[in-house]
């Protein structure tokens, strides 16, 4: 598999734990240092994350990606990915949100993380 469909990859595999609440699995797409910039600006580093996750802060029942680009320059890559995303997040209804995702990844031992993802609407 190609560094470009590895982060693509990283980017479905991330939205597919988010979905099942599999939290081992994604703790092991997001790198260590990785922080999630919400639409609101607020910034949740990976602890806080997996936790809003796990406890149900953050659920997300459905993902489709509509597009994926990719640039890579050496072991970092960015990926901005758009998709259409059914949540309810932060005691909120449920909703379809056109997720705009703006990630940073690190190749790290072979495999991407995902470090940054900064979170707007399209």
């Amino acid at each position: 598999m190609s560094d470009r469909e590895q982060c693509r990859t990283a980017y479905i595999e991330m939205y597919r734990a988010m979905i099942a609440k599999d939290i081992p699995a994604l703790s092991e797409v997001l790198d260590d240092s990785f922080v999630l910039v919400h639409m609101t600006g607020m910034r949740q580093p990976k602890a806080a994350f997996l936790k809003a996750v796990e406890n149900g802060t953050l659920n997300y029942a459905s993902a489709e990606h509509d597009r994926m680009e990719v640039t890579i320059s050496g072991d970092t890559a960015t990926l901005i990915g758009k998709s259409r995303v059914n949540a309810a997040v932060f005691g909120g209804g449920w909703h379809t949100w056109r997720l705009e995702q703006d990630l940073q990844l690190v190749k790290k031992n072979g495999t991407w993380l995902i470090t940054l993802s900064e979170a707007s609407t399209y």
